[in-house]
């Protein structure tokens, strides 16, 4: 991708990547994906490989990343203990953009606007995943192993099926 055509979010996500010195493919897709079993068709993996960025407001200005995986929900009860916290939320869309620098559909830690404390769960660990890298259509594929290191993730269940 030309950087003339890179937008700012997946400018700051690819920089950050890089910076992170993990091995890493970004994939840029011409077409937008309606759904997670879209986004996973189009980029020839299961639903369950993708991770999903969620903002989790803990309270007034205090946000954590969950990386959930496609196939999975928060378990807003493991979560809660987890966090050692009685109340979450899911912020609005204004909000978890302030929070991040992204907008929803979008959302990665990575180039975040701020460091938040990051959760991946558990069913993560020991597998190839995909994710949003900033902008709509762009993923990043690396080894979950390597995204938790990077982003000093805790690691913890902190999810159910769906």
């Amino acid at each position: 991708m030309s950087e003339a055509t890179e937008s700012d979010g997946a400018r700051r996500a690819r920089e950050a990547l890089e910076a992170s010195g993990i091995e890493h493919r970004i994939t840029v897709s011409t077409q937008r994906a309606s759904s997670l079993a879209e986004a996973a068709e189009q980029r020839g993996i299961e639903p369950r490989d993708i991770v999903k960025s969620l903002v989790v407001r803990r309270g007034s200005g205090d946000y954590v990343f969950v990386l959930v995986p496609g196939d999975r929900e928060i378990s807003w009860p493991k979560l809660r203990a987890q966090l050692g916290v009685n109340r979450l939320s899911m912020p609005p869309a204004d909000k978890a953009r302030e929070a991040t620098g992204y907008e929803r559909g979008t959302i990665t830690p990575f180039g975040s606007t701020t460091a938040w404390p990051v959760i991946a769960d558990a069913t993560i660990v020991g597998r190839t995943v995909s994710m949003g890298a900033g902008a709509h259509g762009t993923s990043v594929t690396l080894a979950a192993d390597d995204l938790v290191r990077a982003l000093a993730a805790e690691v913890a269940d902190v999810t159910d099926p769906t």
